[in-house]
């Protein structure tokens, strides 16, 4: 068994897009703060978090994209839908800026050597990690779904998929036609992660990525591992 960690830092002031909360991390109780009873002196060390449900590596819950009133959040969604069979197609040939086609994900899908079976996870590697890392473009030059490709994993049956990027679309119209097809279609996706360069090429793994059971969540921050045998 071979686990990758495929989940981005959570670090003070990390990438956020402008619609969601900054991520706060400062120090609450430090070592220097000794306490002691009954002549035993003990220390201890905390931090203060603040971030939004939508910080780092995460998913979305149907409340988020879903104005209806029985939208699901990320509490009510059952845990099956987080620990899955999964692949990993490489689209990373893909220039940024550009669309991710209905053929490219054919394409993809045919040189992986597996084949998408419903309730699958998806996860796209479209090597935005390493050609932007978290520069100036993270939050805008990533190639993305349209609302036909995403349609497309949609009528797969796929559970979830998952980008690099912090939207599965390009900004404003493509992410929000895409938010629109998993909404209608039943599926959802996950955002920031990193390392799907370490699962190209790997044939069916199992994906994990339990979401906090945050009350009302409209997504949670998850650690996303990918499960490979031998």
């Amino acid at each position: 068994m071979r686990l990758i960690d495929l989940s981005r830092e959570i670090r003070h002031r990390g990438p956020t897009l402008p619609n969601h909360p900054p991520v706060t991390i400062v120090p609450y109780w430090t070592h220097d703060d000794a306490r002691e009873a009954e002549g035993v002196a003990f220390t201890i060390a905390t931090l203060f978090m603040t971030l939004g449900d939508h910080s780092g590596t995460h998913i979305d819950a149907p409340r988020h994209f879903d104005a209806s009133p029985d939208a699901l959040s990320i509490d009510q969604m059952p845990l099956e839908r987080f620990f899955t069979e999964a692949v990993c197609l490489d689209l990373s040939h893909k220039p940024l800026r550009s669309d991710i086609e209905v053929a490219d994900l054919e394409e993809a899908e045919a040189a992986s050597g597996v084949t998408i079976q419903p309730g699958d996870t998806v996860l796209l590697h479209m090597g935005v990690e390493a050609r932007l890392g978290e520069g100036p473009g993270y939050l805008t030059d990533f190639p993305g779904l349209t609302k036909a490709s995403a349609e497309w994993l949609g009528h797969k049956g796929v559970g979830i998929f998952g980008v690099e990027a912090l939207s599965p679309g390009r900004p404003f119209k493509n992410n929000f036609e895409v938010h629109i097809a998993c909404r209608d279609l039943g599926f959802t996706h996950i955002e920031g992660l990193v390392n799907l360069d370490k699962l190209v090429g790997q044939g069916r793994f199992r994906f994990i990525g339990f979401p906090l059971r945050i009350k009302g969540g409209t997504g949670s921050p998850i650690r996303a591992v990918a499960w490979l045998d031998g």
